[in-house]
């Protein structure tokens, strides 16, 4: 009984055989003798062309050959057969295929011939181990080759073991963030923030520099502020598509601030009122507003509160006072808390009482209060209108447009005249 275990199948035994024959007919390859029937020698039609490739998809070689059946060369039986073509990795002198039978075992390997002048080494999803350079050899004498270069490129990879995650740190403090990737070509690094705001890189203890982006594996940042808090990504690129990112959240935690726009709002009675804060504070704060009794202010149908969030770090706070009365007047908090610590801004509301008319005088003060500042730019062209004749083409041209309004008259001309024109318009 014969043991199968170690005893060849039939058909390894058949396949071994024929690459036996194969390498037979192989050594002939370079000791031959050749006879041309046609009177034509082999010649290659087109040059082997280079082949650059991303690794895991399908490559070609083709190798055009002419007048290959009119030669003859010595066969390993005796007598004579037509020239053939072989595939050699000129690397490791591999031989791969002879015509149209491949001789390595990689079964990602297959040969086809069109029956006339064309053959091709077809690989299946290529790996980095088929780089190099492959032969088309013809068995002449002197043989006859040409040769061409696989390239296997391999698109950038974020290595993320080896990569930084997202981080927090304390205003002030610095952050070191580690981006690799593997690929090839080697990919390159490249660092963006994801708003598209500046990277700004301290060389030196004042010196900063605003950068839109920052090349290399890591990104060192130092006393950072609250403004370079956010999303930064990670690009890696080496021309082989497609480019691959991770993006890192840097998180600055800081104490809340809180700013008042206006500390002193008035409206009258019976009319809406809003007051504002603006929050900054991170981790993120617990906002709410207070009277200044200390009382909470919850919403409800007299008073509504909207939080607008401005930034990763700000927020905008509104309070709106329904129908105001004289219990609503008096002073309110806007309270900013986080785990860090707490802040608060003040406000005071007072009622606006339109029942009293205001007298022409009052606005006129009023007005001349306001426009004096801004007059003080304009003090050599008011000196100019006040000095011209009343002829003059100058003073004719700037009456025309002069408003009719007392308030617009003051801004016009000199505050010294303010006492005369006051006095003509009591009467």
């Amino acid at each position: 009984m014969v043991d199968m275990r170690v005893t060849p199948t039939l058909r390894e035994y058949y396949r071994m055989r024929e690459i036996v024959r194969l390498t037979v007919a192989v050594a002939v390859i370079t000791s031959c003798c050749t006879f041309q029937v046609n009177g034509f020698e082999p010649d290659f039609l087109f040059p082997l062309e280079n082949v650059t490739i991303a690794q895991g998809r399908d490559a070609i070689f083709t190798c055009v050959v002419n007048n290959i059946g009119g030669n003859r060369v010595s066969a390993p039986e005796g007598g004579f057969t037509s020239a053939r073509v072989a595939w050699i990795k000129a690397d490791t002198k591999a031989i791969l295929a002879i015509h149209e039978h491949v001789i390595t075992n990689n079964d990602r390997l297959s040969v086809t011939h069109n029956d006339f002048n064309t053959w091709t080494l077809n690989f299946k999803a290529v790996r980095r181990e088929d780089r190099g350079t492959y032969m088309c050899q013809v068995n002449t004498d002197p043989m006859k080759s040409q040769s061409a270069f696989l390239e296997v490129v391999i698109p950038p990879d974020i290595v993320y073991e080896d990569t930084s995650g997202d981080m927090m740190i304390p205003e002030g403090g610095s952050a070191k963030l580690i981006c690799k990737a593997r690929g090839y070509p080697e990919p390159k690094i490249l660092w963006k923030r994801e708003d598209g705001g500046d990277i700004i890189v301290r060389t030196g203890t004042t010196e900063k520099t605003k950068m839109t982006s920052v090349e290399g594996e890591s990104l060192l940042l130092s006393k950072v502020t609250r403004s370079e808090m956010g999303a930064y990504l990670c690009i890696a690129a080496n021309g082989v598509p497609p480019s691959v990112s991770k993006r890192l959240m840097l998180h600055v935690h800081f104490h809340p601030l809180v700013q008042v726009p206006n500390q002193l709002v008035g409206a009258p009675q019976k009319t809406d009122i809003t007051l504002q804060c603006y929050v900054e504070a991170s981790p993120k704060s617990i906002n709410y507003w207070t009277r200044e009794s200390g009382e909470m202010i919850i919403s409800n149908d007299k008073y509504n509160m909207t939080e607008l969030t401005v930034s990763y770090y700000s927020a905008q706070m509104k309070l709106t006072i329904r129908k105001l009365k004289k219990s609503d007047l008096g002073g309110y908090k806007c309270i900013s808390k986080n785990s860090i610590g707490e802040a608060e801004g003040n406000i005071r509301v007072y009622e606006m009482d339109l029942s009293k008319p205001r007298t022409p005088s009052e606005d006129v003060d009023d007005n001349a209060i306001n426009t004096f500042d801004s007059e003080e730019d304009d003090y050599e062209n008011r000196n100019t209108v006040r000095n011209s004749s009343n002829n003059s083409p100058a003073l004719k041209d700037q009456s025309h447009r002069l408003p009719r309004s007392s308030s617009n008259i003051i801004r016009c001309i000199d505050y010294v005249m303010l006492i005369p024109i006051l006095m003509l318009m009591k009467y």
